[in-house]
């Protein structure tokens, strides 16, 4: 890696002043934990002109659960997450999915809304500076063919994160604040299938705080991901899924993936499971459902086809382990 390039550095109070300071200076990037930006700045992936440190931002690591929603603060830790108490009922997708991500040193210093909008991966990106000159770079940064589909018009790398598909399987939305005032978004809807330009966030918004309605009784949730390596690795495909069930029917149903898509994916047609019997035959549908919607390409070191394969499994997996726990074994 190459030593950092040069920056102004600002530490605003306020998440008003980070924004003020954006809005000021199109160049400029927000910095909180660092553990996706400072590596990419150091292949040379972004040379901004001011870094935004959020450190000295107060009360933005908190935790608060009304009865009505959770209030997570956008400065959490996933360290903290991945132990929260109050995760380990029918949120626990999110906790799984903090002690999924990085090892445990970049967990201490990750936080909740960094690791939400981390950017895209591809092998053909996420490498040094002099590696993608010689391979002309590519369509994502200073070239112009994606060389995943050189024929396409798009970047296909791919999101990672393990606390987006978590967040989005239990509904979350997110407060976004900017000098032009603040706005409230369903987390799905910050995401676009655009490797190169995956959020549809302003580039003058700060994220603030998650927002995520109080888990119903009986709802249970979970995270599970395949990756290359056992322990510290990006996800080659990863699924979250948050489901009651009751009378041996599914009283609701929501299942979002991530490693797949240059976005996090929300599974489009589980409402038609709704009210159902989950037998064998509903979560063999399930399998199908996801086979047609996650559009995995070559951005990382296994087959595509593979990891298409290994979503829907981990969805049928996980699936029938959440009936299991419900009280209701998957049968024939």
């Amino acid at each position: 890696m190459e030593r950092m390039p040069e920056f102004e550095l600002s530490r605003p109070a306020s998440y008003a002043e980070a924004a003020t300071l954006l809005a000021a200076e199109p160049g400029a990037r927000l910095l909180a934990g660092g553990t996706d930006l400072v590596p990419n700045l150091r292949r040379g992936l972004g040379k901004p002109s001011r870094l935004v440190d959020l450190g000295a931002v107060q009360g933005q690591a908190g935790l608060v659960c009304g009865e009505q929603h959770w209030t997570l603060g956008a400065g959490i830790t996933l360290a903290r997450l991945a132990v929260e108490p109050r995760l380990q009922g029918a949120a626990v997708a999110l906790a799984e999915g903090a002690r999924a991500a990085a090892g445990p040193g970049h967990r201490t210093v990750a936080t909740l809304a960094g690791n939400l909008c981390q950017d895209t991966r591809c092998v053909y990106y996420n490498q040094s500076e002099w590696w993608r000159q010689a391979n002309d770079y590519c369509l994502k940064r200073g070239g112009q063919t994606c060389h995943v589909a050189p024929q396409g018009s798009r970047c296909h790398a791919a999101f990672s994160g393990d606390v987006a598909p978590a967040l989005i399987a239990l509904d979350a939305s997110v407060d976004l604040l900017s000098a032009r005032g603040t706005r409230r978004l369903p987390l799905a809807d910050c995401y676009r299938d655009d490797g190169a330009a995956h959020l549809t966030l302003a580039s003058d918004e700060v994220l603030t705080r998650i927002v995520l309605p109080a888990p119903a009784a009986g709802l249970l949730s979970g995270y599970r991901k395949a990756r290359a390596r056992g322990s510290m690795d990006f996800a080659l495909a990863g699924a979250a899924c948050a489901l009651r069930v009751q009378g041996g029917e599914l009283a609701s149903l929501r299942i979002a993936l991530t490693g797949t898509n240059s976005h996090p994916l929300l599974l489009q047609g589980t409402e038609a499971f709704v009210g159902s019997p989950l037998d064998e035959a509903a979560v063999a549908a399930l399998g199908k459902l996801v086979h047609k919607q996650v559009s995995p390409m070559r951005t990382t070191v296994m087959q595509s086809h593979y990891r298409r394969l290994v979503a829907a499994v981990q969805v049928q997996r996980l699936v029938a382990e959440l009936a299991e726990r419900a009280g209701h074994a998957v049968t024939a």
